[in-house]
């Protein structure tokens, strides 16, 4: 690189002290010259910021008056940040040595890079990749994501198969990277998705201008997940499912959307019926109330998919075939077995 550019690592906090105590200091012993670190905290009552205070006087603390989930509140706390590079990293994630200088070197050396992400692996089982993100993002034909190295529940090791600087298509908003200039053109996240599903919005919407979005091997990091909602919980279920919903409707040409959405509600169903027979009925209700929602904010979502251009989207890690038949069915369960399709 010919000049180092402003960063800023912004971690969004809602009452994760105990996560804060744990890997800040990972992240504070970055070696990235002049690194800006930032915690942006939705209304915490847990004595998160006093920590801060005390602890890291250095460290820039933003304040929301109330918790704005992980979409909200990442958009209030950028607008007031003007470095050239945002790094949105989640509290649970411990980061190695030199995590951030391969991945702005590589994003520098093309200008129509927009978002990257680094190895993401799992900080209880190191030697594993982690479920949110692993070795890159991709999205089927049916909008069902799906990762290099995790397929549904199914977590790779890792032993180096997927260490190649790949295009991808969404970027895990566990460690993202994103240039400034294209989060304020994109117009950051969208808010009514609150949490879960609104960086692979993010990258789609980026990918329909034409953008790249990619995977960067020589960066890890180490993710411990669900520290805020963890897989069980019902209003995980809702979010996940609704936000789905709103994500092909978003990002889909009208035509397109409207058979594979017509696709999912039976795919949904199915989902439905399974929960009632696994003795989960309040993740099977959060189902029926994310289609609810879908079906009152339809008009609402019809003109946010108004005012999306998709003449000049960019395809590289979309899926065309269905990764539900091929991990069900034809039990695919590990992402090299879908390589030669994708």
């Amino acid at each position: 690189m010919t000049k180092i550019p402003k960063v800023a690592v912004v971690i969004l906090n809602w009452n994760g002290q105990s996560f804060l105590e744990k890997f800040l200091p990972s992240v504070v012993a970055s070696t990235y010259p002049g690194l800006e670190i930032v915690v942006g905290d939705n209304a915490s009552t847990d004595g998160s910021i006093e920590f801060l205070q005390k602890n890291y006087p250095t460290i820039r603390i933003i304040q929301n008056d109330k918790n704005y989930g992980f979409a909200g509140g990442y958009n209030r706390i950028l607008e007031q940040l003007d470095n050239e590079y945002f790094i949105l990293l989640n509290s649970d994630v411990e980061v190695s040595p030199g995590w951030i200088e391969p991945v702005i070197h590589l994003m520098e050396s093309e200008m129509d890079i927009a978002v990257a992400q680094p190895k993401i692996l799992s900080y209880s089982k190191k030697d594993h990749f982690e479920y949110a993100g692993a070795a890159g993002g991709y999205l089927d034909s049916l909008g069902y994501p799906f990762c290099r190295g995790r397929i549904f529940d199914t977590v790779e090791e890792d032993h180096g198969q997927y260490d190649d600087q790949s295009e991808i298509f969404w970027a895990s908003g566990a460690a993202l990277f994103i240039k400034r200039k294209y989060w304020v053109e994109i117009g950051g996240l969208d808010p009514d998705f609150f949490a879960h599903m609104e960086e692979i919005d993010l990258c789609w919407r980026l990918k329909n201008k034409g953008y790249m979005i990619v995977f960067c091997p020589e960066s890890k990091v180490y993710h411990v997940g669900g520290g805020t909602l963890n897989s069980e919980s019902p209003f995980k279920t809702y979010l996940n499912f609704r936000n789905n919903l709103v994500l092909l409707q978003k990002n889909l040409p009208f035509g397109k959307a409207f058979f594979v959405i017509f696709i999912r509600f039976w795919l949904d169903l199915l989902s439905l019926i399974k929960y009632l027979f696994d003795g989960k009925p309040r993740n099977a209700l959060a189902i029926s109330k994310a289609h609810f929602y879908f079906f009152s904010n339809l008009f609402g979502n019809i003109k946010k998919a108004s005012e999306i251009d998709v003449s000049k989207f960019n395809a590289s890690g979309l899926y065309k075939g269905s990764i539900v038949w091929q991990y069900f069915i034809r039990k695919k369960k590990i992402f090299r077995g879908l390589k030669k399709t994708i």
